[in-house]
């Protein structure tokens, strides 16, 4: 069976305290949202990734459920033993406790699937079967999927794989991924990866704190966002903290931001949003950096477009 993996990335520090809200978290305006009202309530997030800190300060309130789907331990023990998880998470959803970081959608709560392990690896086989596992997942009060994350990726084209993606889009889940860590810092050339390279996909690149595209950052035609990706602060193993730089770091603002505007948006129209109409309301939200379409695909997203537009 092939091997996924998670996608390249640096760990640029880790400290042991932190008091901020990050800076790509403030770059999407995800705190205009928070003034009025919007923080992710009732939103369920599947990260496929290598697990979570489960007791994180930050983190262990936005946790529903989980799952391990590697050989490494028991199925009911998704803890993470690699970091990359737990940041993720705390990018998406780190509470508002007055202290640490604060995620970009603090009232979403989290589906913890464990598809990698501890070195970051795991077979196509687990990452299948943790789609599937979080496409048919019923919480114990009838809480479904509506948003997964998954910052890994492979260079085979898995029909398999695709397939099973294809299925949770049919169920009207959005399935944001990380563009990936190949990039040579030239817009004219392009890198591949997958599941990045499928279209049904919301793929994400990266900027760095000015918005430069990241120099790592892949380039090709599916790219379909932008977001920080470098120096990112978020949770990380022990209670701790760390900032690290990739496109995984870029993708999880992303599907923050997403979950924001799939609540606002269900809040306007009163109905249960499809996956293509989720989509195009983030559409909605980008504004250009200025960078090539396969750089930045629609640009970048700017939350205040989105409390705007729903109240013309």
């Amino acid at each position: 069976m092939k091997n996924g993996r998670l996608i390249p990335f640096k760990v640029e520090s880790i400290q042991s305290k932190a008091d901020e809200i990050p800076y790509g978290v403030k770059q999407i305006e995800a705190p205009k949202m928070w003034r009025h009202g919007e923080k992710g309530n009732g939103i369920l997030i599947a990260i496929l990734d290598t697990g979570i800190d489960r007791t994180h300060p930050d983190l262990e309130s936005r946790i529903l459920d989980g799952r391990n789907f590697t050989p490494e331990s028991t199925e009911d023990d998704y803890s993470d033993l690699n970091g990359h998880g737990t940041h993720v998470a705390g990018t998406i959803a780190a509470a508002e406790t007055g202290t640490g970081v604060i995620g970009v959608a603090p009232e979403a709560k989290l589906l913890i699937c464990k598809v990698l392990d501890s070195e970051g690896s795991g077979s196509y086989e687990s990452i299948i079967n943790g789609l599937k596992y979080a496409t048919n997942y019923v919480g114990p009060n009838g809480e479904r999927v509506r948003l997964i994350n998954m910052s890994l990726g492979g260079s085979d084209n898995d029909p398999e794989f695709e397939a099973s993606i294809l299925e949770a889009c049919a169920k009207g889940i959005v399935v944001i991924v990380a563009s990936g860590n190949e990039g040579d810092a030239d817009e004219s050339t392009m890198e591949f990866g997958y599941p990045a390279c499928y279209n049904e996909c919301v793929t994400v690149a990266a900027h760095d704190e000015a918005r430069k595209l990241a120099y790592f950052s892949n380039n090709n035609k599916q790219v379909d966002v932008i977001a920080a990706g470098v120096q990112v602060l978020s949770t990380y193993p022990k209670g701790s903290y760390a900032r690290l730089s990739g496109t995984s770091m870029a993708t999880p603002h992303v599907t923050g931001a997403m979950a924001l505007i799939l609540a606002e948006s269900e809040r306007k129209f009163q109905r249960t949003l499809t996956e293509s109409e989720i989509y195009a309301q983030m559409v909605k939200c980008c504004n250009t950096l200025g960078h090539e379409p396969t750089s930045e695909g629609n640009g970048a997203i700017k939350l205040s477009f989105s409390y705007k537009k729903h109240r013309i």
